[in-house]
């Protein structure tokens, strides 16, 4: 069962938005190759901001995410891509449907 997350918010650089939305929706790839990534979603909030939402099953999944490809590059790309550090709040989960298997 799931019961850990991180909700990241991004905020795009004027003029960066699209480059924002094409980097998280390239990162699929990335989390689909991470064994403890249960579910993984990019999202678009506004014009500028983005989002990642994603879910593990443990707090050493989550570790190992945030050790990972995609943090790894977004950090490499933060300061080109992004108005400010990106907002990553580790989360619990207190209630979650999934699909069934």
């Amino acid at each position: 069962m799931v019961k850990f997350a991180l909700l990241v918010r991004l905020e795009a650089k004027s003029g960066k938005e699209l480059e924002v939305e094409n980097f998280i929706k390239g990162a699929l790839t990335l989390a689909q190759e991470e064994p403890d990534t249960i579910t993984w979603y990019a999202i678009k909030i506004d014009n500028s901001t983005f989002g990642i939402f994603d879910t593990f099953p443990s707090e050493e999944g989550r570790k190992a995410h945030l050790a990972g490809k995609i943090a790894k590059a977004l950090m490499a790309n933060a300061s080109e891509l992004l108005e400010k550090d990106p907002v990553i709040e580790q989360v619990k989960l207190l209630a979650v449907k999934l699909p069934n298997s």
